[in-house]
């Protein structure tokens, strides 16, 4: 069994819209003492909460070729990776000429996905209808790559199963006693985020149910859950069936051209029995 606790402190290297570093302080309260056998995170992204936890047991994994290909770089040449890195000058000319690189090279495709992911515009993650990223260059005063984040994360993902794949193909992997965080795409808004049509594309409410069924699979394999999505009557309606529902409020700073920012609500579903959950926090 493994304890919830940090035994080697990473954070994450990359910038991911609908990242969950704001969940990180409730990670504690969430799992209490909980002991689990391995880790699993089917919707990876920016990997926050494998981060602070580090498990010495994990299966990562995400749909993104790219993403997938940039952490098994980071694991296995970190060093070749951020030479590369620190070969090309942060200018908006090199920006648009990184951007249109094409390699076969998996170490340089991982170094472009880090160098476009912290210098383009907001750090978001978009491709075209041919598959190819689109984002603008950034134009911020100044650029930084804290190397050493990136080497620390090397080590965290030491020894993980790192796996590009939609999350019903992870199911097989999971066993009692296991613990799933589980952080979709959100498929409906919360406060009209203006992200709702781009996500519809990626997640759509299908997919909401086929999630909602994943879990009921992973309930009955006796292994533990948590999941994050929008707070709305849709989503609370899919996963009444899913554990405990608890809501919650973060600030959010991040959107689209309709965005307002402020504080959202959040749900998060769990079948951890570890202290009182109901309410809002």
């Amino acid at each position: 069994m493994t304890e919830i606790c940090v035994t080697r402190p990473a954070k994450p290297f990359l910038k991911w819209a609908g990242g969950k570093n704001w969940l990180i302080k409730h990670l504690p309260w969430l799992l209490g003492d909980l002991e689990y056998a391995q880790y699993h995170e089917p919707f990876l992204g920016g990997a926050s909460v494998f981060f602070h936890l580090v498990p010495p047991a994990s299966t990562l994994s995400d749909t993104n070729d790219e993403l997938i290909n940039t952490y098994i770089q980071v694991r296995d040449n970190v060093d070749v990776v951020i030479e590369h890195i620190k070969s090309w000058k942060i200018s908006e000319e090199k920006y648009y000429e990184i951007r249109s690189m094409k390699s076969d090279d998996l170490v340089i495709r991982a170094a472009r996905f880090i160098f476009l992911n912290r210098t383009s515009f907001n750090g978001i993650y978009r491709v075209n209808r041919k598959g190819e990223y689109n984002v603008p260059y950034g134009k911020r005063d100044s650029y930084e790559f804290d190397y050493e984040r990136i080497q620390n994360a090397s080590s965290a993902l030491n020894g993980t199963s790192l796996k590009c794949c939609s999350f019903e193909d992870t199911l097989d992997d999971i066993k009692a006693n296991d613990l799933v965080f589980l952080d979709p795409p959100y498929t409906v808004s919360h406060n009209n985020n203006g992200f709702i049509e781009y996500n519809k594309k990626l997640f759509s409410l299908e997919d909401q149910y086929s999630l909602r069924d994943y879990i009921l699979k992973v309930m009955e394999k006796e292994a533990y859950f948590l999941l994050t999505n929008a707070a709305h009557e849709t989503i609370a309606d899919i996963f009444s069936d899913c554990g405990t529902r608890i809501s919650m409020n973060r600030f959010s700073s991040l959107g689209g051209a309709k965005a307002k920012r402020g504080n959202v609500g959040e749900y998060i579903f769990t079948n951890i029995p570890v202290g009182e959950k109901d309410g809002i926090i």
